[in-house]
């Protein structure tokens, strides 16, 4: 979940429904107001007579800034925090909650509070005069609005459980992927409990999960249904997926007597989908499995559309197999908990499905690539969800990558031949997503320097990307490791390269066996720091 903010006038109960809700939440709360007097070491009134409003404001924006890191936890702000343009900024990303109260009772709630600097000497008068300059200001953020004038607190923070619930509800995207089977892909914040719809004739289940995932896996064992349970903890990120943790899986599978009927769970990022559909497309020739993504990239990648696999020394995911889930459940609220860089380097798999299909993913982030960092973002789950109904409908139409043209499921591959040949250079230590974008500005340069895609497109791709701290830029190495890492790609026929490129935006192509003249041209603009119009 992420951060809840309280707003409203002085009088509203922030304080007294912030520790409520808080609470009730088992979350941290935080007073804006307290946390500055504790840090300045003096009360708000003595900071505005000995320092001024100005100094107090300056403080205000800076202790709000650092509340506003921390997830899972309950604010509540000053009633004039929102008058500072960067903070009202800041707190969008929240879940704003605004405490609405009348004039009659905000003054009898104030009374003749002296640690309200603002509100001295006439109250009713003053209050009536904040009312009205603030109202604005708290309806541009507000995600929730509370009229408090006629509820107790208890009452209010009940009305909030309400509000809240009802958002979850309407954020809730289903969407089919037709493969082998048919597949729901659920999105929404809060639907973690979903995993049990899918559990009918099952009688054992194996949780696959990292070290990072363990006490998660824990709480969704304990609430299956009556199926037995058992915990497969495998190592992290791309450690997890070698022969040796596969056999790891395979025994403690075979020990607990799984058969066809039962399901795996896997629950962490794409490394994890990757490993535990092997195990699944593995086990008794296949046997049924879940997903449950925990990160951006695992969403709209790694968890949809099929495939699974394991490295080797030959190569990342040479070795695998094309196993569709039974479902796979994005419980959006795992993403607030997630490392910046990593929820900013998924977002080169929801641009890349902007360039080859979906314009208007292009369009949104474009809108805010500020915003768009951030799992907050109000077109967060849209864009999420534009992004997976990319990747089913390609699979629908071609599950194994069979066609070889450029409606196929190939052009899933957009910046991939080159993005593999660098996480293979960098020895794996690069994000999946951070060599994607290099991989997509590559095949960007390269196509324009082929005649067949427009500048100002291959500028787009750069003002995108970097816009939202994916990098452009690379030169390490020599082109020669690079092409001769490419050549092994699963994309390759033969000895003959190919690349996914665009004509135009939503108009991939593909580009077979380029000159390596061309190829070294493309490789020359990424180290180069150029801009464009």
């Amino acid at each position: 979940m992420s951060t809840i903010v309280l707003v409203g006038v002085p009088g509203a109960g922030k304080t007294t429904v912030g520790e409520l809700l808080a609470n009730s939440l088992a979350q941290e709360f935080f007073d804006s107001d307290q946390v500055i007097e504790a840090q300045a070491g003096k009360s708000v009134a003595d900071i505005f007579t000995q320092d001024g409003e100005q100094v107090f404001r300056k403080l205000e924006h800076e202790v709000i800034a650092q509340l506003l890191k921390k997830n899972d936890a309950v604010v509540a702000l000053g009633g004039g925090a929102l008058g500072n343009e960067q903070t009202r900024n800041l707190v969008k990303e929240s879940t704003v909650i605004w405490l609405v109260a009348g004039l009659a009772q905000a003054v009898d709630r104030v009374g003749m509070n002296r640690n309200r600097p603002l509100l001295l000497g006439n109250v009713r008068g003053q209050l009536a005069e904040l009312m009205s300059a603030r109202e604005p200001l708290y309806r541009e953020v507000a995600k929730i609005i509370i009229d408090t004038s006629k509820l107790t607190p208890t009452e209010v923070v009940s009305k909030i459980f309400i509000e809240l619930e009802q958002g979850r509800s309407a954020l809730v995207k289903t969407i089919a992927v037709h493969a082998d089977h048919t597949y729901p892909v659920v999105v929404a914040r809060g639907i973690l409990p979903k995993v049990n719809e899918h559990l009918v004739g099952v009688s054992k289940v194996a949780v696959i999960h990292p070290k990072s995932m363990t006490q998660v896996a824990g709480m969704l064992r304990a609430n299956l249904p009556e199926v037995t349970s058992i915990g497969i903890e495998v190592p992290d990120a791309e450690n997890s997926k070698t022969t040796q943790v596969l056999e790891f899986c395979w025994t403690a599978l075979g020990e607990a007597g799984f058969t066809r009927n039962d399901l795996i769970i896997s629950i962490g990022g794409g490394a994890t989908t990757d490993l535990a559909g092997f195990v699944a497309a593995t086990w008794l020739r296949g046997i049924k499995v879940l997903h449950v993504p925990t990160t951006l990239l695992a969403m709209v990648d790694a968890a949809v559309g099929g495939k699974t696999g394991i490295n080797t020394a030959a190569g990342k995911n040479l070795v695998g197999a094309i196993h569709s889930p039974v479902a796979v459940i994005c419980d959006l609220d795992f993403l607030t908990s997630q490392e910046p860089k990593d929820y900013v380097s998924g977002l080169a798999e929801i641009i890349k499905c902007g360039f080859i299909r979906d314009g208007k993913i292009l369009d949104l982030i474009e809108s805010d690539l500020a915003g768009a960092k951030s799992p907050n973002w109000e077109h967060a789950p849209e864009i999420i969800a534009r992004a997976i109904q990319v990747k089913a409908d390609v699979v629908g139409k071609d599950l194994r990558e069979t066609l070889g043209t450029a409606s196929g499921r190939e052009i899933l591959n957009y910046g991939h031949t080159f993005g593999h040949a660098v996480e293979r250079q960098e020895n794996f230590t690069w994000r999946h997503g951070d060599a994607v974008s290099v991989g997509m500005m590559f095949v960007a340069h390269l196509a324009n320097l082929a005649g067949r895609l427009d500048i100002n497109v291959v500028a787009r791709h750069r003002n995108i990307l970097a816009g939202v701290g994916l990098p452009i830029h690379y030169e390490s190495g020599t082109f020669d490791s690079l092409l001769s890492n490419m050549r092994i790609d699963k994309k390759s026929r033969g000895d003959q390269l190919r690349f996914i490129i665009l004509g135009s935006i939503g108009q991939p192509e593909i580009l077979q066996a380029p000159d390596t003249a061309l190829l070294n041209a493309a490789y020359a603009k990424l180290g180069q720091g150029e801009t464009y119009a």
